[in-house]
């Protein structure tokens, strides 16, 4: 198939190359063809057969074949917003527009009701794989209509590996389905980080990178998540080069509003993002007023921290 791909960052430009010259190890041999369009495409992309990289979106959809199926690769929010509105405006009936990004699938039905108005088809696919996904295949959760789907199948079959690809249902449930994966996706890793804290803290001088491989072989804790922990291990040792900040891209917050909705308990889930939270205040405010009570009503010491102080501006905003 030719298709449109609009977004050729690190993910979307590992996709496009998938699609065209296939897998590093050539397992898979892609053999469609990508007509980009990014602000900023990966560098990778130059020269490559069967990509070609245009400067607006009216010159990518040209040069499409009908039916026309373009794959939006952006972030969530505004700019996935912009560019699908833009595009509804220069297709035509019988053309497909395919969003692989993280969006909020309430967002996904209010896309895919205003392109149906104008004989648009429309796919939300939950894209799961990350930078490993170019060798690896990627996830995909497909939310839309069983005749859309059918169209894009082997765009799909590239993309994944083997049996990595399904429908979920109508629009929406793609994005909704991948809203819970990353959902389980921080509770995971919130055990892992504090399991291996307390590994690290230990009387016993571990290696934790060790611990990593031998738990990856065999254990019931095992998987992908461990083998990119145990290398992030093996390149930073001790963490102490990585600042303790961890954003959230959103979905996190959805699923947990979802499960509300619903009126389902997700402790982990919630405590996990509530984590994260925690992790970019450099002031924590409740930290500190935890200890001005236990001093008011026990006289428990109060540790004060001149350096730190120091640092703080009055807002509790780091001074640089």
């Amino acid at each position: 198939m030719k298709i449109g791909f609009v977004g050729l960052g690190k993910m979307g430009g590992n996709m496009a190359l998938r699609l065209t010259i296939g897998s590093p190890d050539k397992t898979v041999t892609g053999g469609h063809q990508v007509v980009g369009f990014a602000k900023d495409p990966n560098p990778d992309l130059a020269g490559v057969a069967g990509v070609e990289v245009v400067s607006d979106l009216g010159q990518m959809i040209d040069k499409l074949p009908s039916p026309k199926v373009v794959w939006v690769m952006v972030p969530a929010g505004k700019a996935t917003e912009g560019v699908i509105t833009d595009l509804a405006e220069k297709m035509k009936p019988g053309d497909i527009v395919i969003d692989g990004g993280n969006s909020y699938y309430k967002d996904s039905i209010r896309r895919a009701n205003g392109l149906s108005k104008r004989g648009i088809g429309f796919l939300d696919v939950g894209t799961s794989g990350g930078v490993w996904g170019r060798q690896e295949g990627y996830c995909m959760m497909v939310g839309g209509e069983e005749s859309v789907v059918a169209t894009c199948k082997p765009i799909l079959d590239t993309l994944a590996p083997k049996d990595g690809w399904g429908r979920m249902g109508g629009p929406g449930a793609g994005h909704f389905v991948k809203m819970v994966h990353n959902g389980i996706e921080y509770g995971m890793m919130q055990a892992y980080a504090e399991g291996f804290e307390v590994l690290s803290k230990s009387e016993y001088k571990l290696d934790l990178e060790n611990i990593a491989d031998v738990w990856n072989h065999g254990s019931v804790v095992r998987s992908w998540l461990l083998e990119l922990g145990q290398r992030a291990l093996a390149k930073e040792g001790d963490l102490k080069s990585v600042a303790p900040y961890v954003a959230d891209s959103g979905e996190g917050r959805w699923t947990l509003q979802a499960a509300m909705d619903l009126d389902v308990p997700v402790p982990v889930l919630a405590a996990s993002l509530f984590a994260r939270f925690a992790s970019r205040d450099p002031y924590n405010f409740t930290a500190r007023f935890n200890a001005a009570l236990r001093n008011q009503f026990g006289g428990h010491a109060i540790k004060k921290v001149e350096s730190e102080a120091r640092a703080l501006g009055h807002d509790g905003s780091v001074q640089r």
